[in-house]
């Protein structure tokens, strides 16, 4: 096969769905590829992937690399790393993107290292410059700087936040060529099983439509309830800021901001959040944020479309209980209709 020096991105799936991380990709890769004058091609490593591969051809891939067999049920860094090293090695891509999910950090650097190449983790803004090469952006120094960063050897890699590029709209009508690729298997040394932390659902903070984030406005780990209770009302996921994860009371997997999570959800609610840098990196793009604090002076009121200043120990419950009487009278009228 000639090199084709194209865009190439590696298409996370589990059971065979893939995670919306690859289409954000492909819709950024789309862009760059369109730009550098060559092919966007996605690699695809799994199980009974036939239906996943035409999803990527939908969602802008012009070629799918499939690693197909049972043994690729599950992830494994070994298998995983042979496969597209073995491929990249093949194909030449000039760009290989992967998600900064746990299996993308993973990944990644083990790929770059064994292209012999560099790694530029968790970007946030991918550009293409005049030259042709790719410049890969990241929050540096806590958040407080954004480095442009530039790789000499080739291919250029970079892990990508998920939730910030915007994936193409699924176009039925493209076509593309999905090539099966033969699978070399090596013993795996580990095997990584995810959880997604979230709501009784399963519904992961990245993922989730509505997020009720608490900050260090909360005065003790038993206070989360007063959260959890709202989210439960409105159908959404509790999250939090860096000092509680620093203090014990959540897990880093419900962590909005710099070193956790960035979210994009219809509903933000940011509750007792000051709003540092670190987390708006986070949350800045959610579609509506409903900030509560006593501060009124307090950075997230900044980026707040609707602000409350006052106790969240006061207005949570009260806000609490507004939807769930709005809920009840909402589902006695539907039953009415009924």
């Amino acid at each position: 096969m000639a090199a084709t020096h194209s865009v190439m991105v590696f298409a996370e799936q589990n059971g065979g769905r893939v995670h919306p991380v690859a289409y954000e990709l492909l819709g950024k890769g789309r862009d760059i590829a369109d730009r550098l004058g060559t092919e966007l091609s996605a690699v695809l490593v799994g199980n009974d992937l036939a239906a996943a591969a035409q999803e990527l051809i939908y969602g802008g891939a012009d070629a799918v690399y499939v690693f197909d067999n049972p043994a690729l049920d599950s992830f494994d860094i070994m298998n995983y790393r042979r496969s597209i090293v073995d491929l990249a090695k093949e194909v030449q891509p000039d760009v290989i993107l992967l998600g900064a999910t746990a299996i993308g950090r993973s990944l990644g650097p083990r790929l770059a290292a064994a292209l012999g190449t560099g790694l530029t983790a968790d970007c946030t803004a991918l550009e293409v410059d005049g030259e042709g090469h790719l410049v890969q952006i990241r929050p540096a120094f806590s958040g407080n700087i954004l480095a442009h960063i530039k790789t000499d050897t080739r291919p250029q890699m970079a892990t990508v936040r998920y939730k910030i590029m915007q994936a193409l709209p699924r176009d039925c009508s493209r076509t593309g060529r999905v090539t099966s690729r033969a699978v070399a298997l090596e013993e795996p040394l580990a095997v990584m099983a995810r959880v997604a932390a979230g709501d009784a659902t399963g519904t992961s903070v990245a993922e989730a439509e509505v997020v009720v984030c608490g900050g260090r406005g909360l005065k003790k780990p038993e206070d989360l309830k007063l959260l959890q209770q709202l989210a439960d009302a409105v159908g959404g996921v509790l999250a939090c800021s860096k000092p509680l994860v620093d203090a014990g009371w959540l897990e880093k997997d419900q962590l909005v901001g710099f070193s956790g999570n960035t979210v994009r959800p219809r509903i933000y609610f940011a509750v007792g959040v000051s709003g540092s840098s670190q987390h708006l990196i986070g949350m800045r793009n959610s579609d509506t944020i409903v900030a509560i604090n006593t501060d009124p002076s307090a950075d997230i009121f900044q980026v707040a479309d609707y602000g409350i200043v006052g106790d969240l120990y006061d207005i949570v419950p009260r806000l609490t209980a507004a939807v769930q009487t709005s809920r009840s009278r909402g589902d006695r009228e539907q039953a009415a209709c009924n």
